[in-house]
């Protein structure tokens, strides 16, 4: 039977297309006058300047002849765009006729068929019915929270700004975070969950609303990650984008360990850094230190105190000492992300690469979210052109 609807279908959509071909063409009986309405009041301007003795009638005739010549070009274009778009047109209609129908069938027998079920929509179906549920079982957890008349508990709250932020309702989420805000326990981590429903809901634009509750963030917690990002957001756009540089970079350097939120940082830091013209940075840059000893207190202050030659000596000596021992120890990971960064710094490309890769190795068994595994592969893509 489908193949029958089809074909039927097919054959009525091509007698709706065909109809108007059928037709003869009728001759115009009357021209549509298609000039410009600005040449006609150009004429009658040129002969009320002629009669207000404004201009000669030298001039006059002059200006009246040129004002037809125009007309008469304007006239044949007219009539000749009107008969190649009715030409063009014509043939159009004709190849959709037998060609839309042919092209229809064609794609039908060679990607559709009518047995297989519609699984793509059934999950859909579901996906959707999962969004309802959750958006009512969210305004239920609203209403509760604003019929208690103890203003409802803090962890509700924050469950109900966190699940209007999953949905997009960012300006929903800073209402609900901004009464946490307002209570005594309020920390770090509310003001800067309240800073980034506001700036979502501005589409971006960092207000001062929001970022007061940034400021209030970091006062609480310097070391709050969100904080720095969306407080370098805001200095971005007040026009200081060197002043939001130094600060992701400051708080990169601070970090003991890689981070999941570093990635964000670096990625905002490189944005900013073309505007400044400022060298892209690595999460390489912010590897971890291995177990490895490092130079002492002595060595340190030897160091200062060394020529420019015998301080790059001294640097050379102790990448080569990490480089010694990772060769008894080649199961040290972070030591090889160590090494790999030490020589990115020395701008020794070759012996970098030759350490990630024996990370990378390493890493093949780690799990593929390991920050490291990033760290590796944006060294790598760094360093290999």
């Amino acid at each position: 039977m489908i193949w029958w609807l089809i074909a039927l279908l097919s054959l009525v959509a091509a007698a709706l297309m065909a109809i108007p071909l059928l037709r003869k063409p009728q001759a115009d009986t009357a021209m549509f006058d298609t000039t410009p309405s600005v040449l006609l009041d150009q004429l009658e301007e040129v002969h009320r300047d002629h009669k207000r003795g404004v201009i000669s009638e030298t001039e006059a005739k002059a200006a009246e002849q040129e004002i037809k010549r125009r007309i008469l070009m304007h006239s044949r274009h007219a009539k000749t765009a009107q008969a190649t778009n009715s030409s063009s047109g014509r043939m159009t209609l004709i190849f959709s006729v037998f060609l839309v129908p042919l092209m229809a069938v064609g794609y039908y027998v060679s990607m559709g068929s009518p047995e297989i079920s519609g699984v793509a929509f059934a999950e859909r179906a579901q996906e959707r019915q999962e969004a309802a549920q959750i958006a009512e079982l969210t305004s239920q957890l609203n209403e509760r929270l604003l019929s208690d008349p103890e203003g409802g508990p803090t962890e509700g709250w924050m469950l109900l700004g966190q699940t209007y932020a999953r949905m997009g309702r960012f300006s929903d989420a800073a209402t609900a975070f901004q009464v946490v805000a307002e209570r005594p326990e309020a920390t770090s981590v509310v003001f800067s969950m309240l800073g980034e429903a506001l700036i979502l809901s501005d589409q971006g634009v960092v207000t001062p609303r929001a970022e007061a509750a940034i400021d209030q963030a970091i006062s609480l917690d310097p070391d709050n990650p969100a904080g720095t990002y969306y407080k370098a957001v805001a200095l971005s756009q007040k026009g200081e984008p060197a002043a939001a540089y130094e600060l992701l970079l400051g708080r990169l350097d601070a970090a003991d360990q890689i981070y999941p939120w570093m990635q964000s940082l670096v990625a905002e830091a490189n944005r900013i850094a073309e505007q400044i013209g400022k060298e892209p940075i690595s999460m390489a840059r912010f590897a971890p230190a291995s177990n490895a000893p490092g130079p002492t207190e002595a060595d340190v202050q030897n160091a200062q105190e060394m020529s420019e030659e015998d301080r790059q000596a001294f640097i050379l000596s102790m990448v080569e000492r990490l480089a010694t021992r990772l060769e008894s120890e080649p199961a040290d990971l972070d030591g090889w992300l160590r090494l790999g960064n030490a020589y990115m710094v020395l701008e020794n490309d070759a012996r970098a690469i030759e350490a990630f890769e024996k990370a990378q190795a390493l890493l093949a068994e780690e799990p593929e979210n390991d920050p490291r595994q990033q760290v590796v592969r944006d060294a790598l893509g760094q360093l290999k052109p």
